[in-house]
């Protein structure tokens, strides 16, 4: 399809408003743009028309199954945006006096109760705008934990082969020197090794359990005490968090830090660029530290408090505060009951679907998962020459939204599926239906693998020069 830019001609809009009959303002010079803003020029039903053609070629939770593992793309409840939409939330304004926003502070406040609820910590900023952030804050609080008590020496942070690629990203952005710790036959950490790096040197370990393979850490409190043993401190990475809410808490684990990534666990839109929310929250002896500012009950109503060490602000104002909305409404329709269900159904889904493709895809490890799992295709790859890549690739053309392919990158041809527990019996029973009915055709059919999928709007592009080469803007061949 063609850009709005490419739809565009001189002269043509829509105006609604008679010409303005007061003299216009001018501003100053050194505050106006060199050149004028290019905008393209289109009447209205063109730029509806543009909208709507882009809607329909994009897929997403509301299109069909969304298995993309480690992502929980699960479907959002549409009285989360109708409670996010309502005036009071949707048109204020973050410079606005305390007095006069009450009620989103009161809001901000419940949702930093209940989450450190079911987390298990005993504080909570809402600051940090998603995951990432949330993780680089984290470290920051365990660096800042660190440097108030004189411990300079401790510069290591402690990441599993198999962990995200934002925790080492985020470690290094912090200051920390990352030690990578190989997974065991189980993919868990090994213990062994575990306890031959635990020194003085190390000043945490990052860690996610379930882990990214989607296997329950069974010897967490083993890990959480050898590390703090050593002096160091657990940080949780609440990426999984959607398998065990409500079920066991990250801070009875003996986690110290934890982010949550609100906009999977509890459902905000995810993907597409955002928007996103990832909380950071502690136990009592990192409350100094946290982001500023976090919300109080103040002795009239709600107010705004400074940690006496705060690490400081981590983006400007106080987070992204619809998406904190719509998370306390998934959590206040749910409830303790709904949030464990939620965690064991999505449990329950994930093993139901690694069952019923047993038959013909091996798994990367064996017996029972979490929420997610992963599949490996080197035996295909190496017997006929399709890849983790090519099933993914024909799968668009089975109207499914592939998995997550090549991560982690401990496995092999790495496909990781996670089917949430918004998907029905029927949702999960035919897209296994779909991958195995692929899988069949790439044993007989290898040949074509390689040229799918055949039916989206973009079919197979080069893939080595869209990563050398890739066209990140367009260029308007409008003249200024």
């Amino acid at each position: 399809m063609k850009l709005i830019f490419e739809k565009s001609s001189a002269g043509h809009g829509t105006d609604y408003l008679p010409k303005c009959d007061v003299e216009p303002y001018s501003f100053p010079a050194e505050l106006c743009r060199e050149h004028p803003l290019v905008l393209p020029e289109t009447e209205e039903a063109a730029v509806s028309r543009h909208y709507t053609e882009l809607a329909r070629q994009v897929y997403g939770v509301n299109d069909g199954f969304y298995p993309l593992g480690s992502c929980t793309m699960k479907y959002n409840p549409k009285i989360n945006e109708e409670l996010a939409g309502l005036e009071g939330f949707a048109e204020i304004h973050p410079l606005q006096p305390v007095e006069t926003v009450q009620g989103c502070l009161e809001t901000m406040y419940t949702a930093q109760q209940y989450f450190c609820e079911i987390t298990g910590m005993d504080g909570m900023s809402l600051q940090p705008a998603a995951g990432a952030q949330g993780e680089f804050a984290g470290l920051l609080m365990i660096k800042a934990y660190h440097l108030s008590r004189g411990d300079m020496k401790r510069i290591k942070i402690i990441i599993p082969d198999s962990a995200h690629g934002t925790n080492p990203a985020s470690c290094a952005m912090a200051g920390f020197e990352v030690v990578n710790i190989k997974s065991n036959a189980k993919g868990c950490v090994d213990m062994k090794t575990l306890k031959n790096l635990a020194d003085d040197t190390v000043a945490g370990m990052m860690l996610t359990n379930p882990n990214t393979v989607g296997i329950f850490e069974e010897n967490i409190l083993e890990i959480t005490q050898i590390i703090h043993n050593a002096g160091g401190l657990l940080y949780y990475d609440g990426a999984n968090l959607n398998a065990i809410a409500g079920v066991v808490r990250p801070g009875d684990m003996g986690f110290d830090v934890i982010h949550l990534n609100l906009h999977k666990t509890f459902s905000a839109p995810h993907g597409g660029g955002g928007p996103g929310a990832g909380p950071v929250g502690c136990k009592e002896p990192l409350l100094p530290f946290l982001p500023a500012p976090v919300v109080k009950a103040a002795s009239e109503g709600f107010d705004w408090a400074e940690p006496s060490q705060s690490v400081g602000r981590i983006k400007m104002f106080y987070g992204h505060f619809p998406v904190i909305v719509k998370a306390l409404t998934y959590v206040l329709t749910l409830g303790a009951e709904g949030i464990r269900e939620m965690s064991e159904t999505a449990v329950l889904n994930a093993n139901y679907l690694k069952n019923l493709l047993k038959e013909c895809f091996d798994t990367a490890y064996e017996g029972y998962c979490m929420h997610e799992f992963v599949l490996t295709l080197e035996k295909l790859k190496k017997e006929k020459g399709v890849s983790a890549l090519d099933i993914a690739k024909a799968l668009l053309d089975e109207h499914m939204h592939p998995p997550t392919m090549y991560f982690p990158l401990i496995v092999s041809e790495a496909l990781m599926l996670e089917p949430t527990e918004t998907e029905s019996k029927t949702d999960i029973e035919e897209a296994a239906k779909k991958l195995t009915a692929v899988y069949r055709k790439a044993k007989e059919q290898p040949e074509m693998f390689h040229d799918l999928p055949l039916t989206t709007p973009v079919c197979r592009p080069d893939e080595a020069v869209a990563a050398r080469n890739p066209v990140l803007r367009y260029f308007s061949r409008i003249e200024r």
